[in-house]
């Protein structure tokens, strides 16, 4: 017998915070089980590379920084937008376990900044993500000019990506949309960046996850 899934509410800014940080993570780590096996070279290596993977599991450190920095629902959905946009602009990036630590935390420092007029100091992010307040200054305009400055997200898109997330998930499942809303189109939930034919370390064309599609 299949196990029973959770029902999470239709809407993403009904969803419990701990629940969108699963999902969320659950996501990440798919990307990041297939990207570390991408070698690193002097063609990929970017600021948000680490010499070593951190110690501490994405989990628990998407966690802190909610904890610790009251993060919006809408800005843990940002974190797979951002992903989308930076491998759609740069084919060489990849999401593993070297870069993620560091694009979460500059991605959490743009994306709140994006959507609030009141939000932490970039030393207190810098305190709650491990970096310093000069690495983290470095790492958000570097990812800022990965994305072209395009920092904002649509209501509608953010709700594409949460209802593409539920449905992917592996231990939730969605409530019925109320009468008046209406079907939405396909978008992108996350991109994985794979490798070339010739042994497949070195990052090749993109490919959207197949599931990453609403509405089919």
């Amino acid at each position: 017998m299949p196990p029973q899934l959770r029902e999470l509410p239709h809407f993403f800014h009904q969803c419990d915070t701990p629940d969108v940080v699963a999902m969320v993570v659950e996501m990440i780590n798919k990307l990041i089980a297939h990207n570390d096996s991408i070698r690193v070279t002097h063609n990929n290596l970017t600021r948000f590379h680490s010499r070593a993977a951190p110690s501490i599991t994405l989990y628990d450190y998407i966690s802190r920084i909610v904890k610790y920095a009251s993060i919006e629902k809408s800005v843990l959905i940002f974190l797979l937008i951002y992903i989308d946009r930076a491998c759609e602009r740069h084919r060489h990036f990849t999401i593993s376990s070297l870069t993620v630590h560091r694009f979460i935390i500059s991605a959490v420092t743009a994306g709140s900044k994006a959507v609030s007029d009141i939000y932490c100091t970039n030393t207190h992010f810098a305190k709650v993500g491990g970096v310093s307040v000069l690495e983290l200054n470095l790492l958000e305009v570097e990812l800022c000019a990965m994305l072209e400055w395009h920092l904002a997200v649509s209501a509608d898109v953010i709700q594409q990506y949460y209802s593409n997330l539920v449905r992917i998930s592996s231990g939730y499942s969605t409530a019925a949309p109320p009468d008046s809303v209406g079907g939405s189109g396909g978008v992108p939930l996350s991109v994985v960046v794979v490798g070339t034919a010739g042994g497949g370390e070195e990052p090749g064309s993109m490919s959207y996850i197949p599931y990453a599609r609403s509405g089919s």
